[in-house]
């Protein structure tokens, strides 16, 4: 028998992964509990204030990427995200505006603000976590589908004020959820041992080169994103965003591109069956989160499990806002594909960052 089955049928290991499991899934509950006590929020801001449902969506999308960036912080960093989060909340309404008005101009900000957060790394872990917190809400700028709505939805799109409101709500409910889970839970979080910056000798440093290849990976996003998909760029860009991030080499983005290339691959086959199911309406938004809570339970597995939950979560997103999301899913998987191709390209041939060194 193959060595890595029995590896895979040795009870330790067995016991491991079962454990394993056991935690991702109560790490997954505290996020998904985090993020539907923000959406309940969003969902009574919504209704008090006259609001478009893309305020749900951007409540759901700041506390999913936040949950993990807080799990292990303090209460100084905490009350930094409260203040940085939602300022940058507001701040990314204009920015998509100016998308929206001037593709080119608002194209270039974007590129520059994503690329900044990663350059200033070089300032010690402080920085490095306040350049996480400014990405946040550019990530959700992409995952909010505001061009992808139709027109006369557009106009009632959430502004600035409640965009900042949805940002501090995020933070407090991240706060208050894993809060008691730690003082009530199995399980406290594990904080993370931070080394010690150390000097690089590397000319100029790997969190430049990162930023570098970033830069280079989105602009070319973008322009390619427009020209060939219209207002479904937001597809290229996220994916050459996803696949680039963390960069810890050539290898390293080449396997992320190909895995979410290899998940979205599933969940187009997923968003397919259901909409061939005909699910429409609340269920599509009960099954929405049901898909990511199973992505989030396997995503410490491998990023190919998120990949497929998000491409078929957001494809019930987009039937719920009236899109033929059944038709748009080839034109996703070709927009995902063009973004592991240009985030690889820069990673490999924009001074390319040496094996087995990290960002500093």
């Amino acid at each position: 028998m193959n060595a890595y089955y029995l590896r895979a049928l040795n009870p330790r290991t067995m016991g491991w992964m079962t454990a394993k499991l056991i935690r991702n899934a109560y790490e997954a509950a505290l996020t998904m509990t985090a993020m539907l006590l923000c959406w309940a929020a969003a969902l009574v801001l919504e209704g008090a204030a006259g609001l478009h449902t893309d305020a749900l969506v951007l409540a759901v999308a700041l506390t999913l990427t936040l949950a993990s960036t807080q799990r292990t912080a303090d209460t100084r960093r905490r009350l930094t995200a409260l203040v940085v989060l939602p300022v940058t909340a507001g701040a990314s309404i204009f920015l998509g505006r100016l998308i929206a008005a001037h593709y080119a101009t608002g194209a270039a900000v974007f590129t520059v603000g994503i690329s900044l957060a990663i350059w200033i790394r070089r300032y010690g872990p402080a920085a490095a976590k306040a350049g996480t917190l400014l990405t946040l809400p550019l990530v959700a700028l992409l995952v909010v589908p505001g061009p992808a709505l139709p027109p006369e939805a557009q106009s009632g799109l959430v502004t600035w004020f409640w965009s900042a409101l949805i940002g501090a709500l995020a933070c407090c409910s991240v706060w208050l959820v894993q809060g008691l889970g730690d003082r009530f839970g199995p399980w406290r979080a594990e904080p993370v041992r931070e080394q010690p910056p150390r000097r690089s000798r590397l000319h100029p440093r790997p969190s430049t080169r990162m930023a570098l290849q970033m830069a280079a990976g989105i602009a070319a996003a973008f322009t390619l994103g427009h020209l060939l998909f219209d207002d479904h760029w937001p597809w290229v860009v996220l994916t050459a965003y996803v696949a680039a991030s963390g960069n810890r080499g050539r290898t390293d983005v080449l396997r992320k591109g190909v895995e979410r290339l290899a998940g979205a691959c599933v969940g187009t086959l997923l968003a397919v069956g259901v909409a061939a199911a005909g699910v429409t309406g609340h269920a599509s938004v009960a099954l929405m989160f049901a898909v990511l809570a199973v992505a989030l339970w396997l995503r410490p597995l491998n990023y190919a499990y998120w990949a497929a939950g998000m491409t078929c979560a957001l494809s019930l997103l987009l039937g719920y806002f009236g899109q033929d999301a059944q038709h748009l899913l080839p034109t996703r998987l070709e927009g995902i594909a063009v973004g592991v191709v240009l985030s690889v390209a820069s990673a490999w041939w924009v001074l390319p960052v040496p094996r087995r060194r990290t960002a500093k």
